[in-house]
């Protein structure tokens, strides 16, 4: 839960995800660590991963995507590299379906048009 102003999320479907969250007095954080995981050889970062949230009393980061299943093989990709360099951090990918059936769940009236945008 987070008192001060929303975060500029980058997708409705996060700001729905925090009001969900909200409403039930989840804590939140919102993309609060970024993970290197791959350098160069002198290095420098050249990829990171950012999850979309972390649950502090759950400590469990989440990631949530609206791509087609076809196209979220590099968020996936993503995730299995964090876990091998990350053992110890908890993640969950809310892919598609589930957001999907979230935003139902919860009566959100305008879910189509948010899942239109990839995120």
């Amino acid at each position: 839960m987070n008192s001060e102003a929303p975060p500029p999320f980058s997708h409705p479907v996060e700001a729905e995800f925090a009001r969900i969250l909200d409403f039930y007095g989840i804590p939140w954080q919102y993309e609060p660590r970024t993970f290197p995981l791959e350098y160069d050889a002198a290095g420098n970062v050249t990829e990171a991963f950012s999850p979309d949230f972390y649950l502090p009393d759950q400590d469990l980061y989440v990631e949530l995507t609206t791509m087609q299943p076809k196209q979220v093989r590099h968020k996936n990709r993503k995730i299995r590299r964090l876990k091998e360099l990350y053992p110890e951090i908890n993640i969950k990918l809310f892919k598609r379906g589930d957001i999907r059936s979230l935003l139902l769940k919860f009566g959100v009236q305008d879910y189509e048009e948010m899942m239109a945008n990839e995120l």
